[in-house]
């Protein structure tokens, strides 16, 4: 976890990798609670024995579970102490180049790419990027954006 002492000190940070989260298993609990979240109902995800005969060989994970997952995979690898608060402002640039088949382990690499004053704070903006353990590609690359409220 790299802790940084308000936006001043984050700001020294820009352009550099912050570090990785731990590791996360996607199960297909976790698989079908999103699905009964979302209402994606899609054999792909929630259909193990259609899955396996699929072209992945088992179910995966939506593409935005594994977006959902930026938060508690995200949180692990840095922080910001004396600030009010921290709200998402959403994304530049989502892709999903890989899929996560059921049972994988995923971890979020994260790059800070920029610190701009606005009116309410600081916009932050990161490069996280979603990687599959073994896997050749990553699962998602997204460019998120931040609000800090000093």
């Amino acid at each position: 976890m790299r802790v940084f002492a308000g936006v001043a000190e984050l700001e020294r940070a820009v352009g550099t990798h912050l570090g990785h989260s731990e590791w996360h298993t996607v199960d297909q609990d976790q698989i079908d609670a999103f699905a009964a979240a979302t209402g994606d109902n899609q054999w792909i995800h929630v259909d193990p024995a259609k899955a396996a005969e699929g072209p992945f060989g088992s179910t995966v994970a939506h593409g935005f579970l594994t977006l959902s997952l930026l938060p508690i995979l995200t949180w692990q690898v840095y922080k910001i102490e004396g600030v009010k608060m921290i709200v998402n402002y959403g994304a530049d640039k989502l892709r999903f180049p890989s899929p996560v088949p059921v049972g994988s382990r995923v971890r979020a690499g994260v790059e800070l790419s920029s610190v701009t004053p606005i009116a309410l704070g600081h916009q932050v903006a990161l490069r996280v990027t979603i990687e599959r353990d073994g896997g050749e590609k990553p699962a998602c690359v997204v460019d998120m954006l931040a609000v800090v409220m000093a």
